[in-house]
């Protein structure tokens, strides 16, 4: 559309703050406005690389009434980018709606790639990844037990998020509907400081988690359903 602006869907780093592109850098200081999910987060990245742009919060509780007037700015000729507290943004975070929105109303919408969590936990799991399932987090209780059935039976490899209080009940479900030798990798604090990767057997991973409480932010990659192992 002719006179519209531009909608910048900006990744951030995941926790190592030297996780970020220039190109980045370049675009957040260029907006008119920077929507946050969390303004307070946002700012430690801006100080960090001198970043002055003006932030607005935008988040899941705030994004249905705010959605209207971002489009008019940008129909107005704003350039806008948006971020997450960390990765990209629409991915298991808000971004969806707004890009969705920026798309119908015909306008130009671009995303600056950078960090996200479960590509790495992917790769340090050792499973194959010619073809993966990305299952963001699961539902929080209507239809997670079914999630979790169904995931058993998948051939493709596995990826999704889950909290440090859910995690071992979680891999005790894992545990029940795949069988004691089904393989997990289970990530933490990825690029961060205490940043740890444990790839064993469910049966394994749950003795651990018994053993040491779950604490950060993790990643669980399940491997593929193997016909030799799984429980019939």
């Amino acid at each position: 559309m002719s006179g519209a602006g531009k909608l910048y869907l900006v990744a951030t780093p995941i926790g190592n703050l030297g996780d970020f592109s220039l190109r980045a850098i370049e675009i957040l200081k260029a907006a008119d406005k920077v929507l946050a999910e969390d303004t307070r987060t946002t700012s430690v990245l801006f100080k960090h690389y001198e970043i002055s742009t003006r932030l607005e919060s935008f988040h899941q509780h705030n994004e249905h009434g705010k959605l209207k007037g971002v489009i008019l700015d940008l129909l107005n000729g704003a350039t806008i980018a948006q971020v997450s507290d960390a990765g990209t943004p629409g991915i298991s975070d808000p971004g969806f709606l707004l890009s969705r929105a920026a798309l119908e109303a015909g306008i130009a919408v671009e995303v600056i790639p950078g960090a996200t969590a479960f590509i790495p936990a992917l790769l340090k799991s050792g499973f194959a990844l010619h073809r993966f399932v990305f299952e963001g987090f699961l539902p929080l209780k209507k239809g997670r037990q079914t999630r979790l059935q169904e995931m058993a039976s998948e051939n493709r490899t596995i990826v999704f998020y889950e909290s440090p209080h859910k995690l071992l009940k979680t891999l005790e479900q894992l545990l029940l509907f795949c069988g004691p030798e089904r393989r997990a990798s289970v990530s933490r604090e990825i690029t961060k400081k205490f940043e740890e990767t444990i790839t064993d057997s469910l049966s394994g991973l749950v003795s651990h988690f018994t053993q040491q409480a779950p604490r950060g932010e993790f990643v669980v990659v399940l491997e593929g359903k193997d016909t030799k192992t799984d429980v019939e």
